[in-house]
This record gives C-alpha cells, structure tokens and sequence, in this order.
C-alpha cells in the first residue's frame, strides 16, 4: 500500500473510481464525471493523494475551499472516495487520517464535509478521524429530481 500525490495521468483511475461513486446515488450531487481541466479547477493544488495498491489507484482524496475569502484560507472540504471493490478494509481511514494529517503539515485548522444523510459509511469514517456533527441540512439540493438531505461534519486541529 502506497499513498503519494495525486497527478494529473492517475485521472482516468480517479475517474473510474469517481464514476463508482456516482452510480450509488448518495455520494454526490454531480451526475457527470468531469474532464481533467474541470476537476482540477474545482479541487485545491494541495493535499490531493491517492492510495495505490500493486500500483493500481484504488482511493483518492482532496480539498476544495470554502471561501475566497483570505480570514477563510485554513478552512477547507475534503473529499475522498475509495474502490467500492476495496472498502470495509479500513482504508478509506488511512487515506482520510493521512489527508488529515497532511492538511495541518499545510496549514489548514479545520476541515469540513457535507454527507448525504443516507450514506453512513461515509459519515461513520469522518466520525471515527475526529470529525464531529454539527449540523443537518434538509432537501439541500435535487439529484435525480429527488430531494436530498445532507449532514454537515467538521474537524478541527
């Protein structure tokens, strides 16, 4: 098991795993996997890892500000998605703890995540890195056209 920075010609094993992620309905509002230039736009150029095992990206993570607004620039959203094949091995805990850890190297104080309400794999993970609940937001946005709840997490150093 490998974990180092997330480069550009991994994209198409990100995507494919994106993808994944996608067709479960509760891991994302997105309903289109972007192209490279778009999702490297939308994510921070630091802390992007993946998690490679026999050199296959099985798990990748990110951060996306909040804000543009400078007293906001140690606040970030993670994002993180591991290999449906691979998960309940405790990975998605790894990569999360090394993002974790990695994200206060940089700088960051807090970082943040919205879970849709029914995805409690995910809510479990973020809960089990020091993550707390601090909010709920109901029928937040449509995917599908159905109204989707989403619970609102953070952790701070």
């Amino acid at each position: 098991m490998n974990i180092r920075p997330l480069i550009a010609s991994d994209y198409p094993q990100v995507a494919a795993i994106y993808k994944k992620g996608l067709v479960t309905g509760i891991a994302t509002f997105e309903t289109e996997i972007p192209d490279w230039n778009s999702w490297n736009l939308k994510f921070l150029d630091t802390c992007r890892f993946v998690l490679e095992i026999d050199d296959k990206v099985i798990g990748w993570c990110a951060l996306s500000s909040v804000s543009k607004r400078k007293v906001y620039h140690g606040v970030a959203e993670d994002t993180i998605y591991i290999d449906p094949e691979y998960q309940g091995k405790n990975l998605g805990k790894i990569l999360l703890q090394y993002l974790i850890n990695e994200s206060e190297k940089k700088g960051f104080w807090t970082l943040q995540a919205s879970i849709f309400s029914q995805n409690k794999s995910s809510i479990s993970l973020h809960k089990s890195c020091g993550f707390r609940e601090i909010g709920f937001r109901e029928k937040i946005a449509k995917r599908d056209g159905k109204w989707h709840d989403n619970v609102l997490l953070e952790r701070k150093f």
